[in-house]
């Protein structure tokens, strides 16, 4: 290896090192599922807004906005922003206060003590499936720069079965590192770890753009001649078009402003109010007023954060103006950017994929704990029981958060996959049906029954993966269609795109879901443990 990168090598190890360092150091003294997953809720909020921020901005976004920037050479990907600010507004004021009145650890309890266990169970199921699945191909993106470094430094052209190995190895790596800190400190090792990640990202997005800015010949002129219309907002009408024919093509187009101030806001509801991976850091606040702060000033940094990401793609746009590059951003890190200067950006990179890991991991852990271990396979667990169950789980899920992770690299590599409609296009397909059950149990006090959230969910998954055309995505898959097939002409009516996944799942599930009455003995059931965690607080 050539001096280079020795220095940005080292520049990488003293980032792992001080990371799972701290990480130890900060999550020491949990003792407990109190402490393990909800850090005891004594945990400042502007730590928690940081945390927030670095589970939000994982590797895929570090590298597929950008890549969103460089393809569209448009800003129109940032709209969904905007949805995501009205979304925190709802949750912090729908969804935060009854998570605290009930003082849940996983929020699927919740659903419990409203509708009854197999809610709860459900419930649970569709996100730990769900969420392995999101994080896993998360986690891929992460390893991009890797195996490009790898590419590089071995001076070799990696067969896609080569590269897919590496990937795998590379995973591993990332996996192992970030399960240490998050199995043995909890949520406190996660929230603080990501604090200091999300402060070397950001460090990173400004050392790219400045970079990427000063080789621009002309500057800003430059930059903004290559900008295509429309540049920020896109209604997707078109006024030679019926008004049916407008509504179908809004819905088939990913980046447009009513997918930002309806499918955005549905999403981000899902996402962050119910969600564990998300909710639970919301938790370890201490009251509800600085939960809320944290949660609403996070959506205002979105919009500048992901501003920056595809002004980067932009400018890797004019630097390179060649369609047929993938993953330009992990390219142009590896191969161009100044020694020093590319270790701190892979920093940074890693500081995203890690942030959003060790979340995920530990919600996972928690959920699984809270909602099957202790239920179901040892009810009279002691503390210490339940805590080593805790971490054991997170090494699970870190082995089967790798095999996703090694099935997306072959999809991208194979498949030629592009990583932002797969990373937000996969929980799009079930989240729905969690938002739907949740904003039932949140808005009434005696719809909705066992029964009858059971079959919502499953209507809100079938219609979405419907009209989505997941049955022709499998198809493919399995060798069944050719991969020419196209779900608009296999389902006649409607091909939405991901960002109205979620709406569409969402609506179906509340609809039946409501027809349906809450039992009197849960409703009893359910006030009394209200008065019982108030009267514990």
């Amino acid at each position: 290896m050539n001096s280079p990168f020795l220095l940005d090598g080292l520049i990488i190890v003293v980032y792992f090192v001080a990371i799972v360092g701290i990480g130890l150091y900060k999550g020491r003294g949990s003792s407990d599922m109190e402490g393990f997953a909800v850090g005891d809720r004594n945990l400042p909020w502007w730590a928690v807004l940081g945390s927030i921020l670095a589970a939000e901005v994982s590797a895929a976004t570090f590298l597929g906005a950008p890549g969103e920037g460089y393809g569209l050479r448009n800003f129109t990907y940032a709209q969904l922003a905007i949805g995501t600010v009205l979304a925190r507004v709802l949750v912090s004021y729908i969804f935060i206060k009854p998570y605290y009145d009930y003082r849940v650890v996983s929020i699927y309890d919740f659903l419990r003590v409203r509708f009854g266990n197999t809610t709860k169970n459900g419930a649970s199921f569709i996100f730990l499936f769900t969420r392995m699945l999101a994080s896993g191909t998360r986690l891929y993106v992460g390893a991009i720069v890797l195996v490009f470094a790898y590419e590089m430094v071995a001076q070799v052209e990696l067969q896609p079965m080569q590269e897919i190995w590496i990937y795998v190895a590379a995973l591993v790596l990332i996996t192992a590192i970030t399960a240490v800190y998050t199995a043995l400190g909890g949520i406190k090792a996660v929230v603080w770890t990501d604090v200091i990640q999300a402060t070397i990202m950001f460090g990173a997005i400004g050392f790219a753009i400045f970079v990427l800015f000063k080789g621009v010949p002309g500057g800003w002129s430059t930059v903004l001649a290559q900008v295509k219309a429309p540049a920020f907002f896109d209604s997707g009408i078109d006024h030679t078009k019926s008004f049916g024919a407008n509504v179908k093509g809004i819905l088939e187009i990913e980046y447009t402003i009513w997918a930002a101030l309806l499918g955005s806001v549905f999403t981000t509801m899902a996402t962050h109010g119910t969600d564990q991976d998300m909710v639970q850091r919301m938790l370890t606040a201490p009251d509800i007023r600085r939960s809320r702060r944290a949660l609403m000033l996070s959506g205002l940094l979105d919009i500048p954060v992901v501003l920056c990401f595809l002004l980067i793609g932009l400018l890797l746009w004019v630097h390179y103006q060649d369609p047929a590059k993938k993953d330009v951003f992990a390219w142009y890190i590896v191969h161009e950017m100044p020694p020093g200067v590319r270790g701190l950006v892979v920093a940074g990179l890693f500081a995203t994929a890690m942030g959003s890991l060790s979340t995920a991991l530990n919600a996972l852990a928690t959920s699984f704990t809270e909602d099957w271990y202790v239920a179901y396979i040892k009810p009279q667990a002691t503390s210490a029981q339940i805590v080593r169950a805790a971490r054991w789980s997170t090494v699970v899920f870190s082995v089967l958060l790798i095999v996703v992770g090694g099935l997306t690299a072959y999809g991208r590599i194979v498949l030629h996959l592009r990583i932002i409609p797969i990373v937000l296009g996969i929980f799009g397909y079930t989240y729905g049906s969690l938002l739907g059950v949740f904003l039932v149990g949140m808005l009434s006090k005696r719809r909705g029954s066992n029964t009858g959230n059971v079959l919502a969910m499953l209507a809100g998954f079938i219609v979405t993966a419907l009209l989505s055309g997941l049955h022709i995505t499998i198809g493919i898959l399995l060798g069944l269609l050719p991969s020419t097939a196209s779900g608009k002409t296999l389902w006649p009516f409607i091909e939405i795109e991901f960002p109205w996944r979620i709406l569409f799942g969402t609506v179906v599930t509340f609809v039946v879901a409501i027809l349906f009455r809450t039992p009197e003995k849960q409703v009893w059931a359910a006030e009394d443990h209200i008065r019982n965690a108030s009267a514990a607080n």
